[in-house]
């Protein structure tokens, strides 16, 4: 039998999980940084909680839990002999993992209302699921990692995110990343001028979500399917371009409140970050920016990388009827997410990782014998507590081969204790980078000024 992961899952390798743990690290000092508080939700939802929160693509992409025992025997055959498999599915499947963490929130804030104070910053960085085509930088099983603000409407909320995501980006090293900025009040005024009205904008959106993957033309092709008056010159000229200008917009369109308030957040974000307040990496208007979850209402984020081979790092919004889903009205919502699978790769493409960095291990035990590891053990355990990794090599082997074994760990530091150490109770320490050997003697040793 061959063995093998189910597809769209990963198994991580030491030095993999070291340099996640590294970003999730960096992360979290950013997120407490700025007031976020952790939280933790279940895996599984109930399907009811999940369905009909990320539109018609974001369901199918659900996994969902098979019902087990007694409640198996009420699957709706004839909905299934009848084709229609929806009813069918919903009769033996009552639970689903979660597609996101954005919903789920929703749930707890709804849930959990009279036990926390609004306005209230959380960030969560738990497994997801998606039944997604597996591909590069994208998983089926995968971590995301989330901050959201549920409470009063504010844009400090969305520049505080804007800033977020640069510090956190140029605190891994990043530097020409582009943060990508639009307004969803602005994509539903462009859809309306080419005629779609209702439930046809979501359908808008949702095509040119996925404008950089399939081509303005192709893009085109299916928007004209559903209306054929929609102007091919008109749309060209907003969408062919990344860098359209508001003022471009504005001439073409007719002026609503809707689009105006679109415009005047666009433009005071723009304008916080544009002189003392500049940030580490670009901030751009880009009228193509859709992010295709229905349930996002106000300004969009995304940021991408130059010549990335994974697509973005990460993205968010603003959503004002999320939460009113669940029976808690009038309170609005703002979140984004890091990729860290994403962001993982982009970091070993660039060489952003430290080459030392998979060198955990500080200081190698070499081992002669237990008589010896009994001697040496109160160090060990002063060392450990100190903050030092130290490991004891595991068998009573030659001193080459386990010399060997440092060097292949990239561990610094050996510890070696033998007969004439013993007899004179003390260590020789050798520094493994540079070959420089120090013998000291094991009472009072003070080993702060020795590793280094």
């Amino acid at each position: 039998m061959k063995l093998s992961n189910l597809k769209g899952t990963k198994d991580f390798l030491p030095e993999e999980l070291s340099k996640r743990n590294y970003v999730v690290d960096v992360l979290k000092r950013n997120f407490t940084a700025y007031g976020f508080q952790e939280i933790s939700t279940p895996s599984i939802e109930n399907s009811e909680t999940l369905m009909g929160k990320y539109g018609d693509d974001g369901d199918k992409l659900v996994f969902r839990i098979l019902n087990s025992g007694e409640k198996i025997k009420k699957a709706d055959l004839e909905s299934f002999k009848k084709k229609k498999f929806n009813g069918f599915i919903n009769s033996i499947s009552s639970k689903g993992l979660r597609y996101d963490l954005t919903v789920p929130l929703a749930r707890f804030v709804s849930q959990h209302q009279n036990e926390i104070s609004f306005p209230f910053k959380r960030f969560q960085i738990q497994n997801v699921w998606r039944a997604d085509r597996p591909q590069k930088g994208r998983f089926q099983e995968f971590i995301q990692c989330d901050v959201d603000v549920i409470g009063k409407k504010s844009l400090i909320q969305e520049i505080e995110l804007i800033g977020l995501y640069d510090s956190v980006f140029s605190d891994l090293g990043f530097k020409d990343l582009t943060i990508k900025i639009n307004h969803r009040s602005i994509l539903t005024s462009v859809a309306n001028y080419f005629g779609f009205h209702g439930k046809l904008v979501k359908d808008f959106i949702t095509i040119i979500d996925k404008i950089d993957k399939s081509g303005i033309s192709n893009s085109y092709d299916e928007l004209a399917k559903i209306n054929s008056d929609i102007s091919k010159k008109i749309f060209f000229d907003l969408f062919e371009s990344n860098l359209v200008k508001l003022e471009t917009i504005k001439s073409v369109l007719q002026n609503s409140e809707e689009l105006e308030n679109g415009f005047n957040e666009i433009e005071q974000v723009s304008q916080f970050f544009s002189k003392q307040n500049k940030l580490t990496n670009k901030l751009n208007f880009d009228l193509k920016l859709a992010r295709g979850l229905n349930y996002y209402t106000g300004l969009i984020i995304e940021v991408v990388a130059q010549d990335s081979s994974v697509g973005s790092l990460g993205g968010g919004g603003r959503y004002d009827e999320l939460v009113s889903l669940f029976n808690f009205k009038n309170v609005s919502g703002i979140g984004i997410s890091f990729g860290l699978e994403r962001i993982c790769i982009e970091m070993d493409e660039k060489g952003l990782f430290n080459k030392d960095f998979h060198a955990k291990t500080d200081i190698l035990i070499i081992n002669f014998g237990l008589q010896y590891l009994i001697q040496l053990y109160p160090l060990i355990k002063s060392l450990r507590k100190y903050g030092y990794n130290v490991n004891i090599y595991q068998e009573n082997n030659k001193l080459n081969k386990q010399l060997s074994y440092a060097n292949h760990h990239n561990i610094k530091y050996v510890i070696i204790m033998g007969e004439n150490e013993m007899k004179d109770n003390s260590i020789t320490i050798k520094n493994m980078r540079n070959g420089v050997q120090q013998n000291k003697k094991l009472m009072n040793l003070d080993f702060k000024d020795i590793f280094n």
